[in-house]
């Protein structure tokens, strides 16, 4: 991966709404990403199993952070604690802790 590649690469269907809401989330928080679309067919979704183990979208690898994760809500979470105001610096660098 070059420097000027984003960092996060999300897996998703076309029309999802569940992919959508993910997007919409990236794009809330000014993240760049990186946008694969996968096979409509869920047995022919090898390329995401072997990353997450599942066939589920939608997907997402963050490689600054090394966290590969599926199901909507879990990523939503994941992204607004990593790179939401209270996650991340002006630079968007992610923290990994935080006050609770």
């Amino acid at each position: 991966m070059s420097d000027a590649d984003p960092s996060i690469t999300l897996y998703r269907l076309q029309a999802c709404p569940f992919c959508e809401r993910v997007a919409r989330v990236l794009d809330d928080l000014n993240l760049e990403y990186q946008s694969r679309f996968v096979e409509p067919l869920h047995s022919k979704r090898n390329a995401v199993k072997r990353l997450t183990g599942a066939r589920t979208v939608p997907a997402i690898v963050d490689e600054s952070t090394g966290v590969t994760m599926s199901e909507s809500a879990q990523i939503v979470d994941y992204l607004e604690r990593t790179y939401g105001e209270s996650g991340s610096d002006a630079s968007g660098s992610a923290r990994s802790g935080g006050a609770a």
